[in-house]
């Protein structure tokens, strides 16, 4: 196993009746953004306690290089909680530098990465300031600082993209990138599908606790409900329901988007369509990420 790869085995935990993980198993790889998504109660959050060492498991483990999470590997990982963990009333440069020397840091080089993460987050200004006096895009900025202030081996963030505006995420995004190409494990969870999509190298789907999908993203939409798109602008709406494994899942203005069973039955929709009239596009489009995910949790 590599030096920091994060290998979850066969991790499960109940709160008294409810299973919130049942045998799970996935690994994040030295320089590898894996997205980590579900519905909310999926069993993420509780994933990620579990391997910060902050959550017990009722079985499996927590490897991280090979080593089980102790206080020594967990001071090793950079942690976003979704839910915040900054003194409120603390100034931002004071805490991020305390938090820096709580892992080990010395006095001087704490400050030189406080100055450097808070410029690099765009928060450089703010360092004077109190954590509650900050917008709530700024606050999660500084939460990421806290995250990466230590040069962790591992970046483990949970909804880091909560709530940020616009360029605030692009900021984000590219910091993770760069952890990642130099060789940092990142895993974070989000409902913004969208943007895990274009992040991450591979992507886990969790539901009822079960690691449902896992892959690249090319991987998983590879697996989903292929579709056709058909504007053929004089077709009339029901003109491909006699085709067997077609359904139709919108028609609108003369496009036409419909679900295949059988791939092969695309010609048959091809000549169907032409019989309408001109067909201006017929393309196939592998699902989103976003309908993807639909399918896997409601399965």
């Amino acid at each position: 196993m590599s030096s920091n790869t994060l290998a979850i085995e066969h991790i499960s935990k109940r709160y008294g009746d409810v299973v919130a993980l049942d045998d799970l198993s996935f690994d994040v790889r030295p320089g590898e953004i894996f997205g980590f998504v579900g519905s909310n109660g999926a069993g993420k959050t509780t994933t990620m306690r579990i391997a910060l060492g902050v959550l017990a498991a009722d079985s499996g483990q927590v490897l991280l290089g090979g080593r089980p999470v102790d206080l020594d590997v967990r001071r090793t990982i950079g942690y976003m909680p979704e839910e915040r963990g900054l003194y409120p009333k603390m100034k931002v440069g004071e805490q991020l530098s305390y938090l820096a020397e709580l892992h080990g840091l010395s006095r001087r080089d704490a400050r030189a990465a406080v100055t450097h993460w808070t410029e690099r987050l765009g928060i450089s200004e703010r360092v004077g300031d109190t954590v509650d006096s900050l917008s709530l895009g700024n606050q999660q900025r500084v939460q990421l600082a806290a995250a990466l202030v230590h040069d962790p081996a591992v970046l483990v963030l949970d909804e880091p993209f909560s709530g940020l505006d616009p360029v605030a995420v692009d900021v984000m995004s590219a910091v993770l990138a760069e952890k990642a190409d130099t060789g940092v494990p990142v895993i974070f969870s989000s409902h913004q599908l969208d943007l895990v999509q274009r992040l991450c190298h591979r992507v886990g789907i969790i539901a009822g606790g079960r690691m449902k999908a896992i892959g690249t993203v090319d991987e998983l939409r590879g697996v989903g409900t292929p579709r056709l798109v058909v504007h053929a602008p004089d077709a009339p709406v029901g003109w491909a329901d006699h085709l067997h494994g077609v359904r139709t899942v919108e028609h609108a203005d003369g496009h036409t988007v419909l679900e295949l069973d059988d791939p092969a039955s695309d010609q048959d929709v091809l000549t169907a369509a032409l019989k309408t009239g001109p067909v201006h596009e017929f393309s196939l489009r592998r699902p989103s990420l976003t309908e993807l995910f639909r399918e896997v949790v409601t399965a």
